[in-house]
């Protein structure tokens, strides 16, 4: 069976482990950024359609390689997520905007 994406570090192991023979090759940075924008969006589309935890687990997991990617480390992002919820709030309150009416 062919495939073409983004894999976790493990899944060589566990293909090998089954027996079988997966044919891997290390990307550059460049086409790793491709392939994580498409894992995030794959994996968005994954929580979406199943609602689970466990979805929600993987796209975070991508957001965390997305993040190493950029050089930005988790404390980095827990301070620009705090600081834009302090400034403009999070999304606790349930609010729907539904029109901004202008003179």
């Amino acid at each position: 069976m062919k495939y073409d994406k983004l894999i976790r570090d493990k899944i060589p192991e566990i293909i090998k482990a089954q027996g079988k023979m997966a044919i891997i090759e290390e990307m550059d940075d460049i086409i790793y950024k491709e392939y994580l924008d498409i894992k995030l969006s794959e994996e968005l589309n994954e929580y979406i359609e199943e609602d689970s935890v466990e979805e929600l687990a993987d796209l975070v997991e991508v957001v965390y390689a997305i993040l190493d990617y950029k050089g930005v480390s988790l404390q980095e992002f827990e301070k620009i997520r705090t600081s834009k919820a302090e400034k403009r709030g999070a999304f606790s309150k349930r609010l729907l905007l539904k029109e901004v009416i202008t003179d």
